[in-house]
């Protein structure tokens, strides 16, 4: 590629996210009481997890990934949940092109992963996150970074599921934090790991409802 070929693809790129990052702001602002949920898009619905997610009626907005597995039994658990929950999901693109759940009343498509993550963790109340692969463990530790380093507010982050998440909290505490101090102890109390859902309840309704980004700098 010549040199004005490689700077019209980078001014392309950069155009085709600043209009994405736009639209995301947008659509996830006209949502301000919300609540992002994490977790699997594997699971199956006889999954406890699953179920779990299904169950957790939170009166908030509920904004997942948009797709099946957990996000679908989190969507459809708001919606079902008496009317009192809007459900938003914020989609992505994939080669193979995965399916958006029924249960979403509205939603925004992605091309870039990165944008659309930075949508997932904008202003939310909380973050809950259950069980899930990959993406999911990098939604947390991107979140609990974030905390850590004071970039967003202390909201609560719960982890749902206590035989997923109990081995990886142990191994931060062991491994993280005593073996190598690359972590604080602070910051081992970012996090909470429970099986309670009125436990995450409790925690959602104690956290502080104002927009803290229209005071950012």
């Amino acid at each position: 590629m010549t040199k004005e070929e490689i700077e019209k693809n980078i001014d392309e790129q950069v155009s085709t996210a600043a209009k994405e990052f736009r639209a995301g702001f947008e659509f996830i602002q006209k949502y301000p009481k919300r609540v992002t949920i994490f977790g699997s898009a594997q699971a199956m619905p006889e999954s406890v997890h699953f179920k779990a997610a299904e169950e957790l009626e939170i009166g908030y907005t509920v904004a997942t990934g948009g797709g099946p597995g957990i996000m679908c039994a989190a969507n459809k658990g708001a919606r079902e949940a008496h009317g009192t929950s809007k459900t938003i999901g914020l989609a992505i693109g994939l080669p193979r092109q995965q399916r958006i759940n029924e249960y979403v009343d509205d939603v925004i498509l992605f091309e870039h992963f990165f944008v659309r993550k930075t949508m997932l963790t904008f202003a939310a109340e909380a973050f809950i996150f259950f069980p899930g692969g990959f993406g999911t463990f990098d939604e947390l530790f991107d979140i609990l970074d974030l905390i850590s380093t004071r970039k967003i507010p202390r909201v609560p982050v719960i982890l749902v599921g206590a035989d997923f998440w109990h081995p990886l909290a142990n191994f931060i505490r062991t491994n993280m934090y005593e073996n190598h101090a690359s972590i604080t102890k602070d910051d081992m109390q970012i996090y909470h790991v429970t099986d309670s859902l009125d436990d995450v309840i409790d925690m959602i309704r104690r956290a502080p409802l104002e927009p803290w980004w229209k005071d950012a700098d």
